[in-house]
């Protein structure tokens, strides 16, 4: 496999390239910083800082949402009662909508950027401060509304 690299000195795999019929694509090989990334799609958020900015936002929003999916119990599912099937098929959506969530925050990740590094790690990081001591603190002092007194 060989190495060429762009324009801007970003190295490409040339043969996988050429073999897609396609352009070459930037393939980053370790960290960089710089708002001229893409995140998640092609060409977004490009060249303009703004939307890097909101693309920064938009991962750490996602990284926070992962943790508050981890810990909330918003589906509260009670065994023999009639809604016992409905409850752990709403539960086992929400499961698949944080797992989805995960992939995408990995997705923004491998884009190599600092940046994007830096805020999923800040959302997950501060989610989990927020949602997961709050979880831990009710579960200790006995406010967990899941135990019977």
């Amino acid at each position: 496999m060989s190495f060429t690299t762009t324009a801007n000195g970003v190295p490409s795999n040339s043969t996988v390239a050429m073999m897609l019929g396609r352009r070459r694509i930037p393939i980053h090989t370790s960290f960089y910083w710089g708002h001229n990334v893409d995140i998640l799609f092609h060409c977004w958020p490009g060249d303009s800082a703004v939307m890097y900015a909101v693309a920064l936002i938009l991962v750490f929003v996602m990284s926070l949402l992962v943790e508050w999916l981890s810990f909330t119990n918003i589906v509260k599912v009670k065994p023999g009662t009639s809604n016992d099937v409905v409850g752990s098929l709403l539960r086992t959506g929400l499961y698949g909508v944080r797992t989805g969530f995960s992939y995408l925050v990995m997705l923004a990740v491998m884009s190599f950027n600092g940046g994007v590094f830096l805020a999923a790690i800040g959302g997950h990081v501060i989610g989990f401060m927020v949602f997961g001591t709050m979880a831990i603190l009710k579960k200790s002092s006995g406010l967990d509304s899941s135990s019977k007194p």
